[in-house]
């Protein structure tokens, strides 16, 4: 069975280590391509030949036309291609902005289709609390948690833009994220099955709860259960240490060779159970593209297969066919 090698593994730069406000305080959405071109090149030069258009970054739903084409030239020019997008924080079944989201969502889906993108990773986490916002990371403070009484409604509202994403073509892939309906991994899996659609699967970001200051699920036992519904994933680790005696936990980023999660072991159970999906680097702190380009690397170099050797089963959800790849 022919599948994807190292060589040709479409791997995306994440966004996210880039601010969505220019440095004399204009947003990056409403700047241009000027703008966009500069990171776009930052990318490029570091060696990455796609990008996650991160929306914490750009919000191409919010992108007139023109713009969208002035994105698509500035990538072209860049030699860059846009090859997933992350809609983050802007969770359908958020009690002030669930509408307002699900709107975006939609538009965000329609810009997807007119960049040539087959991919959008929605998620149910919501905006930092003011709390959150003063810490060095943001995840030592708790959040918002999803109402139980709201699961049916997330259903209902994914199910919806999975529908419209399948009218184009595109895949949508859902977010974990702590104390979200996709939180933990059966929760995750569930909502998955109960939204009913191929086209909708997991981006089994198990980074965001391996980082927890708190007793986690077992980052194998998430791989096991979440990585047959991949459809995209976000890959990031972090150096964890716990005295359970004492209650004490804390997790730092690390670079993917690095952390608790051992991404070897992990891709080769993804593929066996037919993962073939875009993958997109990610780090937080420091010089993030620097990190996400040895991310890249170390797949490359020792974790993704050399050679069509993995034996594969059948995956739960439909997978990206990668066309026009840029590899």
């Amino acid at each position: 069975m022919t599948g994807l090698t190292a060589e040709n593994w479409p791997i995306a730069a994440a966004a996210l280590p880039f601010p969505g406000t220019t440095a004399d305080g204009r947003s990056v959405t409403d700047a241009g391509a000027e703008e966009w071109a500069v990171t776009l090149t930052e990318i490029a030069d570091a060696g990455f030949d796609r990008v996650d258009i991160t929306d914490s970054w750009l919000r191409v739903g919010d992108l007139t036309a023109g713009g969208l084409r002035d994105l698509k030239d500035a990538s072209a020019r860049a030699g860059v291609v846009p090859t997933s997008i992350s809609a983050i924080r802007r969770s359908v079944i958020d009690r002030a902005d669930g509408d307002a989201n699900l709107a975006y969502s939609h538009r965000t889906l329609d810009a997807a289709a007119a960049l040539g993108i087959e991919t959008v990773s929605f998620g149910l986490h919501q905006a930092l609390t003011p709390q959150q916002q003063e810490e060095l990371w943001f995840w030592t403070v708790q959040g918002h948690v999803d109402d139980p009484a709201d699961w049916n409604l997330a259903v209902s509202r994914l199910r919806e833009l999975g529908s419209h994403a399948a009218e184009l073509g595109i895949l949508v892939s859902l977010e974990m994220y702590e104390d979200t309906f996709l939180g933990t991994a059966d929760s995750a899996v569930r909502l998955v099955e109960e939204i009913g659609l191929d086209n909708v699967g997991l981006n089994p970001d198990i980074g965001n709860l391996v980082r927890l200051h708190r007793p986690i699920e077992s980052w194998w036992e998430l791989v096991e259960k979440t990585l047959p519904y991949a459809n995209f994933w976000h890959v990031k680790n972090y150096a964890r240490d716990e005295d359970t005696a004492r209650g004490t936990y804390f997790a730092v980023p690390a670079p993917m060779q690095y952390g608790l999660i051992d991404y070897r072991r992990a891709f080769r159970y993804a593929i066996a159970q037919g993962f073939q999906s875009v993958i997109c680097v990610e780090n937080y702190g420091g010089d993030g593209l620097s990190v996400c380009a040895d991310n890249r690397d170390y797949l490359r170099r020792h974790v993704l297969p050399k050679r069509d050797g993995y034996v594969r089963g059948e995956s739960r959800v439909r997978q990206p066919r990668h066309d026009g790849d840029a590899s």
